[in-house]
């Protein structure tokens, strides 16, 4: 009787995973996405036979921010994918830094919106219906105001708990990007990981309200993480000083058990919302 034919892994011939084919492939620039506040460039990346689509900062088209004077924008969104990582909830998309054409900077995989998921809404109304949550009013024309609401989903509850821990000042709405598979990720996170409490979003309606199980859970691994190989990975992309003042970020929401409120020492929501 011959022996059975041996079918190698998966992994084996599936490729480079999406981080090794960032920081690893061949970049090249096809455009640039004139939005951004910061030179952000849209490139494919090439290697080990496969292509994606992916966006490339680069440190030297970054613009210095009085209020973030230590490390880059660029280190600072790795970091946040770092720490995405280790909750394990994948909110952030495969983010790496990497040299390119234009020198330092990251790169992150792009993400194709799908789906019919609507998040954010603007009512005519003084209270959110059931499904949704309040963030509050926003004037929307002369003498007239509607009510913020963002929906009353599980993964925003996730990218709410997220942000909480890499303190980010600029969750906006055009920042939050569902997809067709029915996943949801956050991107644009340059403004985080500051000593100061700068936490800006649009995303406050479960603010005072009990974490998850699952959120308390997560966040005592991160605990744990951020003294051991996570603590190692964010060395070098954020200050020591940012590393000890998220690890404090994390021990407040475990003593308090609740999602954070507005600290009213700075603007709750960025400007502009979306």
């Amino acid at each position: 009787m011959s022996a059975p034919e041996r079918i190698p892994p998966r992994s084996v011939t599936a490729g480079p995973s999406p981080v090794e084919l960032l920081a690893r492939g061949e970049l090249t620039v096809r455009g640039r996405i004139r939005e951004a506040s910061n030179a952000a460039l849209f490139c494919t990346v090439v290697h080990g036979g496969q292509e994606a689509r992916c966006v490339y900062k680069p440190v030297a088209g970054e613009r210095p921010l009085w209020d973030f004077p230590d490390g880059t924008l660029a280190g600072r969104e790795v970091a946040a994918y770092e720490v995405s990582e280790a909750t394990g909830w994948g909110l952030v998309p495969p983010t790496v830094l990497r040299d390119g054409p234009y020198g330092e900077g990251m790169c992150q995989l792009w993400i194709d919106v799908g789906g019919e998921t609507e998040l954010l809404a603007l009512v005519d109304r003084e209270e959110a219906e059931p499904g949704w949550k309040a963030v509050g009013l926003a004037e929307v024309g002369e003498d007239s105001t509607a009510l913020l609401v963002h929906a009353d989903d599980e993964r925003l509850r996730r990218l709410a708990v997220l942000d909480a821990v890499i303190n980010n000042a600029d969750r906006k709405g055009g920042h939050l990007l569902p997809t067709a598979d029915g996943r949801l990720y956050g991107i644009d996170h340059g403004v985080t990981f500051n000593v100061d409490d700068k936490l800006r979003t649009l995303l406050w309606g479960w603010a005072g309200e009990p974490l998850t199980a699952e959120a308390v859970g997560v966040l005592k691994g991160l605990r744990a993480a951020l003294g051991g190989r996570l603590g190692e990975r964010l060395t070098g992309l954020v200050t020591t000083a940012e590393i000890d003042a998220t690890r404090a970020r994390v021990d407040v929401l475990l003593a308090s058990g609740r999602h954070p409120e507005p600290a009213g020492k700075w603007p709750a929501i960025p400007w502009p919302p979306v």
